[in-house]
């Protein structure tokens, strides 16, 4: 027992004078001096250690950190880009002679990382790297920089993050973005080996307040240089801030895969349900050069773009927003970030409910290259027909540009319109097409500067809100006195075919060659549309070419042949249809005199053919 006892002590002993050896020849407050040097060299910031370094020894060796912080450049509204209240590292001393790392626990309390950008477009991750040394370097000694970690063994008991704080501040849009890390906790980590993770974080952004916690597992490959994080399930919650709307959950499984070496990316984003909405996207990055490369594949089975905007709105918010929003529709998009990064997408969705339009069958290609966006394909298809379009839009220069071509083919007019603008104006099958371009995209400016011109066909339908032949009866009866019973006759004329062609300019629709045919009637005329507000202006030429007894007539017409001015007026939604009587009944007393001075003549020529 004795010899255990005086072992003990001994043990004990050296422990004390091996702790006391470290302290006091070893103080890491020595190497304070380098290690600013070294950040300074690397990152040309400079970091500040406010409080003394300290060697922690129970239960492990270690050491303690606090009062760190790390610069932002000069000029910037805060000045540091970094800052952690406390860090403390348990490391085993002796694995370290065999170049192996093993780390009890890490524990980061009170980080708070600020990303700020100005107005000129500088970023606070800006100059964090030498550029000059790395231009500098040669062929072989890049590779060299470039090789792996040379670590036999890395094992990480765990890792804590807690009460940390990201803001992204942007002051070219005037936005703060605010994301506060409740916790983040890794398992036991080592090399080639999948540990267990797991976050909770909320988020304040310019109109909303997100709730986030996830779980999975991540891995480091054994040369460190691939990351694979797998089965990540990550649960969101979105609400309007001062909307008394409940939260939108928005909840994914995250697989994905990063190498460090060659600088690439594959994200695989699976399981997506936010409402009704189901899908999966895939995501290839390469962002090892100046301007990143992506490819984007997106997979959605429906996608009701107005049941997700009804659920982050909130009508009683509406009236306080106004002015807002007012303002923010006279100010250009900023589309800067078009230019930092070059995209290939592919999307594809069963169906889209958009503004109460319902398509289903969308494919879709996209191309974003040095701030040029290009979607050279668009089909979908729409109300028993098809859309095809193809788009380009330009924000190489301040004021972006677009252009477009579009047609649509076998389309459903009726329904079409009363879901896109409660019109019930038009139906028939319809064809059309039209190309255009334009620039600035402030709404306003979108209708006054878009120049366009197209070709529209619409056959076996009805224009609805008159009824052409029931309106010339009472005109005819107007003209020989008779009684029209005006019964339940629907305001509604056949056509078997109503085209022609339009052009677009300064927020008008220009139509000089309509033409309606029917068994009945011809129509001829011309008019515009104003697409800022609404206005109708037409002039329309009527012929009757058979009996007005198609529509509910009981009698060959009397107007066969006649000019009838017909004009449309008010607005897309409430048109008005007048009919000149004035004009018509100086088309009769015309007709009537064309008929008299013919029988004179006819007259006169018998005469004279009897001398």
């Amino acid at each position: 027992m004795k010899v255990i006892k005086w072992l003990v002590i001994v043990l004990f002993t050296l422990c004390i004078a091996f702790v006391a050896y470290v302290s006091l020849l070893f103080n890491p407050n020595d190497f304070k001096p380098q290690i600013i040097d070294f950040v300074k060299e690397k990152t040309g910031r400079q970091l500040t250690l406010k409080d003394d370094l300290s060697w922690t020894f129970f239960p492990h060796m270690g050491i303690e950190l606090g009062g760190i912080s790390v610069s932002n450049p000069k000029g910037f509204e805060y000045p540091h880009m970094l800052q952690v209240n406390r860090a403390v590292a348990d490391v085993e001393l002796l694995p370290l002679l065999q170049k192996a790392v093993v780390i009890q626990e890490v524990k980061l309390d009170g980080l708070t990382f600020i990303l700020e950008t100005q107005k000129d477009g500088r970023s606070g991750l800006e100059g964090l790297t030498s550029t000059e040394k790395a231009q500098s370097m040669s062929p072989q000694s890049s590779s060299q920089g470039s090789t792996a970690v040379n670590v036999s063994r890395l094992d990480i008991g765990g890792i804590a993050i807690t009460n940390s704080q990201v803001f992204i501040v942007n002051q070219q849009t005037g936005t703060k973005q605010i994301f506060s890390l409740k916790n983040l906790t890794l398992g036991r980590f080592q090399l080639d080996r999948f540990a267990t993770l797991d976050y909770e974080l909320s988020a304040k952004l310019p109109n909303m307040i997100l709730n986030s916690e996830g779980e999975g597992a991540i891995r480091l490959d054994k040369q460190m240089q691939i990351v694979k994080i797998k089965d990540l399930e990550i649960k969101n919650d979105i609400k309007r801030i001062g909307s008394d709307k409940p939260a939108l959950p928005v909840d994914f499984l995250i697989q994905l895969t990063t190498n460090l070496k060659e600088k690439s990316l594959s994200v695989g984003i699976n399981d997506i349900a936010a409402m009704d909405l189901r899908g999966s996207a895939n995501i290839e990055a390469n962002y090892g050069k100046k301007i990143p490369d992506l490819n984007i594949k997106l997979d959605f089975d429906e996608l009701n773009f107005d049941e997700l905007l009804a659920a982050m709105s909130d009508e009683a918010l509406m009236p306080s927003a106004k002015p807002s929003q007012l303002a923010q529709k006279t100010q250009e998009p900023n589309l800067t970030a078009l230019k930092k990064v070059n995209v290939d997408a592919e999307m594809t969705i069963k169906s889209v409910m958009m503004n109460h339009i319902k398509s289903t069958n969308w494919k879709m290609k996209a191309q974003l290259k040095n701030g040029v966006l290009n979607v050279p394909s668009l089909t979908a298809d729409l109300y028993k027909g098809q859309l095809l379009a193809s788009a380009k839009l330009n924000a190489q220069t301040s004021l972006a540009h677009y252009s477009f071509k579009k047609s649509i083919t076998g389309v459903q007019l009726r329904p079409l319109l009363q879901d896109a603008a409660n019109v019930d104006l038009l139906s028939g099958l319809t064809n059309l097409s039209i190309e255009g371009e334009g620039s600035s995209l402030i709404p306003d400016n979108i209708k006054k500067n878009l120049v366009a011109s197209g070709k529209f066909e619409v056959v076996d339908g009805a224009l609805y809100g008159i009824n052409i032949p029931q309106m010339l009866r009472k005109a005819q009866a107007k003209l020989t006195g008779a009684d029209v019973t005006e019964g339940d006759v629907e305001r509604k004329t056949d056509f078997t075919r109503l085209a022609g062609s339009f052009k677009i300019a300064k927020g008008v629709v220009t139509n000089n060659d309509l033409n309606m045919a029917s068994p009945l009637i011809r129509i001829q005329g011309q008019g515009n549309v104003n697409i800022i507000n609404h206005g109708l202006n037409y002039q329309l030429l009527t012929k009757v070419v058979g009996s007005l007894e198609g529509q509910g007539g009981q009698e060959s017409s009397r107007l066969s042949g006649i000019d009838i001015p017909l004009s449309i007026t008010g607005t897309v939604i409430k048109p008005k249809f007048t009919l000149d009587t004035e004009a018509l009944l100086k088309g009769k007393v015309k007709q009537e005199t064309d008929k008299l001075q013919q029988k004179l003549k006819d007259k006169l020529l018998d005469k004279l053919g009897g001398l």
